[in-house]
């Protein structure tokens, strides 16, 4: 067998994939940030696109268990930053897939609160929908990833 316990990051993953994934990362952890500063500080939300942003950020389900949903789509954000953060500075394959595995959990949370925003809560919070967009790519580009490890992981083994 050719393989080695870890493959180096680019001769499994494109640079550009590493490095947008990323900086999406990074974005959906800015946008969660500013929400999160909404909450605890009161910092005024700017939401000039769409009306519903006090609305959705202070409904019944911006919190889960007490912990804000913008908190925890910050932690979220982090991690998938800090794994690729690290995948680029070790390049090892096993950090950038694994921010990759995680990438649906976000989608299926951001698309859960987008159906509360839209059927319970009847508002839209622009930088929910952020979120959500922000969610929605790195859940994509996650799966292309994956799929070009496999195949690659694949063809190593033989």
């Amino acid at each position: 067998m050719n393989t080695t316990p870890d493959q180096n990051l680019t001769a499994i993953f494109p640079k550009w994939l590493i490095w947008t994934m990323a900086g999406i990362a990074f974005a959906g952890f800015a946008d969660a940030a500013y929400l999160t500063a909404n909450h605890y500080f009161g910092i005024p939300l700017i939401c000039t696109i769409v009306h519903g942003c006090d609305i959705v950020t202070t409904s019944s389900y911006s919190l889960l268990f007490g912990i804000p949903v913008a908190l925890l789509g910050l932690f979220y954000y982090l991690m998938v930053f800090l794994l690729f953060a690290v995948a680029i500075d070790t390049q090892k394959k096993k950090f950038a897939s694994l921010a990759m595995m995680v990438t649906p959990a976000g989608l299926v949370a951001s698309l859960y609160f987008l159906y509360l925003q839209i059927f319970v809560i009847r508002a839209l919070c622009f930088y929910c929908l952020i979120s959500v967009g922000t969610s929605a790519l790195l859940f994509i580009l996650g799966m292309v990833g994956l799929f070009r490890y496999a195949k690659k992981d694949v063809s190593v083994k033989k």
